[in-house]
């Protein structure tokens, strides 16, 4: 059992940054993989970044790959996600999971609990 709090989003221009970040409560966080999901408006929900339990592999969309680093830190129970040279179609409120499977991590069903999201919004 695990609960999962996204905070960091923002309003930023475009070619800014911004670092999300996910707290997570449970016993056992350290054995969970951990996800980010997004949701731009009016579309649906895509993979962004996943990173396996040690922290020892990662993986991201070819959307974000280059311009966005997932990292956990299990002793502070804490997922992040460094946005850079963020793009206007990054907006999306974005969604932090986690999953004890060993599933594919690029598809949300492999994933058991999910925060409420926090809004990133981009201007040109």
């Amino acid at each position: 059992q695990v609960q999962l709090v996204e905070s960091g989003g923002g309003l930023v221009q475009a070619g800014g940054s911004l670092r999300l970040s996910c707290a997570a409560s449970g016993r056992t966080f350290s054995s969970y993989a951990m996800g980010w999901f997004r949701q731009p408006p009016g579309k649906e929900r895509e993979f962004v970044a996943a990173i396996t339990w040690s922290g020892g592999r990662t993986y991201y969309a070819d959307s974000v790959k280059g311009r966005f680093t997932i990292s956990r830190d299990n002793a502070k129970n804490t997922v992040s996600l460094q946005m850079d040279n963020l793009k206007p179609e990054d907006t999306a409120v974005y969604y932090c999971a986690a999953t004890t499977s060993r599933g594919l991590l690029m598809a949300g069903r492999a994933y058991d609990y999910w925060g409420q999201g926090t809004q990133v919004t981009v201007s040109s």
